[in-house]
C-alpha cells in the first residue's frame, strides 16, 4: 500500500480560510486517498495525480450571495515577482458544502526534484479541491481573462478566441451571484482598519 503524507502546506485549509476544507480527520483523509487511489487521474504531469473522492464532510471556499451581502476586496500580488491583482471576497455567508471533491497527490519523486517533500512518503497531499458542484467550479473571472490575456501571474490557457468567449461565459454565470470566503487575514485586516 502507498504511503500518503499531509504536507504543511494543505493545512491552511480551515474552515477560516478562503479554502476548501474538510471535517475529516487526518487519518480519515488519508483513509480515502487509499481507497479512492485506483481511480486518480493523472495531473498535469507525470507523478501527479487527481484522486476523486466521496464530497460529504468537505466544503468548496465559495459562498452564495444574497442581496445587500457586503464584498470585501484587496490589491495584492499572489506571489513575489507577481503584479499585484484585485480580489473581492464575500464577508457574509457560510461556505457551500461540496458536490464534487478531489485531492491532489504529488509523488516523491517530483516534490524531491525541487527539494519540497517533507518526508519520504510515497506521496504527499499538497491540496484538498471541493466544489459546490458536480464538476469543478468554473475558473472565476478575473483569473480567466487574466490566464487568457497573459498578464502576469496568469497560465497560458491556448484557447481560441471562441473558446475563450464559452468558458468566460460559464464563469460569469456561475460567478454572478457567488463569491470566494473571506480568509481570516483579510478579515483581521478589516477589524484592525476599522475600529471606531
Amino acid at each position: 500500500m502507498n504511503t500518503i503524507h499531509i504536507t504543511s502546506f494543505v493545512r491552511r485549509q480551515t474552515p477560516e480560510s478562503g479554502f476548501s476544507h474538510w471535517i475529516h480527520s487526518d487519518a480519515s483523509l488519508i483513509k480515502l486517498v487509499q481507497d479512492n487511489l485506483a481511480n486518480a487521474k493523472q495531473g498535469y504531469r507525470e507523478g501527479v495525480l487527481l484522486v476523486p473522492v466521496n464530497p460529504i464532510g468537505f466544503y468548496s471556499g465559495v459562498t452564495q450571495l444574497n442581496d445587500g451581502d457586503i464584498l470585501a476586496g484587496e490589491y495584492v500580488a499572489r506571489r513575489e515577482g507577481e503584479d499585484p491583482r484585485k480580489s473581492s471576497y464575500a464577508l457574509a455567508g457560510e461556505k457551500m458544502p461540496a458536490l464534487s471533491a478531489y485531492i491532489v497527490l504529488y509523488s516523491h519523486a517530483v516534490l524531491a526534484e525541487g527539494k519540497e517533500n517533507e518526508t519520504d512518503a510515497d506521496y504527499e497531499i499538497v491540496s484538498v479541491n471541493a466544489s459546490p458542484t458536480e464538476e469543478e467550479a468554473p475558473i472565476p473571472t478575473d483569473a480567466l481573462i487574466a490566464n487568457h490575456l497573459g498578464l502576469s501571474g496568469g497560465t497560458a490557457t491556448n484557447l481560441s478566441n471562441d473558446e475563450f468567449v464559452s468558458l468566460l461565459k460559464k464563469s460569469v454565470e456561475f460567478w454572478k451571484d457567488k463569491a470566494l470566503a473571506a480568509p481570516v487575514d483579510l478579515r483581521n485586516k478589516l477589524s484592525i482598519r476599522f475600529v471606531f
